[in-house]
């Protein structure tokens, strides 16, 4: 399989887990986008999604899928599916890739169970080699840089983009991630940051992987 069969793959074996009559928390990314795809192939018997950015939501509707927001849900979501920049072993994840990670780590906290949905390329031993996303109000946005800089990143605004929530993207490079949920509550704590895209604290449930081989599905016992 090249990549993009590698991630279909994926987003297919995670249909298993969505349940039918069930709102569902969906993602964002190319992985994702093929999820919303099959979706809408397999006509399957679900109430709508709670979509983690404003291009899911304008997918997930184009496929006739309604779109629920999170504050009318009456319990928490059954399965959130969405893809990931980097995922190790124990399920830690770096998102925010495509810039949804604050709304992304909302419908992950809001979700009975996180599946995560990966073409082979996407698992390291090590997060960091991926840059670190970190979204910040803008007033912020050398405060918060000058501080992940003493953490011994190297942190760089990502030019022309601002999140669905008007904030800007710092994009750290140079971190070798050994304790991903202690970095993750430092980074967190940081004034001016909304959100890091770390996903360690509240980590995948089910890391689904496509490659050359087929899919597997890793858990943390």
């Amino acid at each position: 399989m090249n990549q993009d069969q590698s991630k279909r793959a994926a987003a297919e074996a995670a249909l298993a887990y969505v349940r039918p009559g069930e709102l569902l928390g969906v993602g964002t990314g190319s992985t994702v986008n093929h999820f919303i795809a099959l979706l809408a192939e397999r006509k399957l018997d679900i109430r709508g999604a709670v979509s983690s950015s404003e291009a899911s939501s304008v997918k997930l509707r184009a496929a006739g899928i309604p779109v629920v927001d999170l504050n009318v849900a009456e319990k928490p979501l059954s399965v959130y599916v969405d893809g990931a920049d980097e995922a190790n072993a124990r399920l830690e994840l770096i998102k925010g890739g495509g810039g949804a990670l604050t709304r992304e780590k909302i419908v992950a906290t809001a979700s009975e169970r996180f599946v995560c949905i990966v073409d082979e390329s996407k698992l390291v031993e090590v997060l960091g080699r991926f840059p670190l996303p970190v979204e910040v109000i803008p007033m912020a946005a050398a405060l918060v840089s000058r501080a992940l800089v003493r953490l011994g990143g190297a942190p760089k605004l990502r030019e022309g983009f601002v999140t669905d929530n008007g904030n800007l993207i710092l994009d750290v490079s140079g971190l070798a991630i050994s304790d991903a949920p202690g970095l993750e509550a430092d980074i967190g704590l940081m004034a001016g940051v909304v959100t890091v895209g770390l996903f360690a604290r509240r980590p995948a449930d089910v890391l689904i992987i496509g490659g050359s081989s087929g899919v597997r599905e890793l858990r943390v016992p």
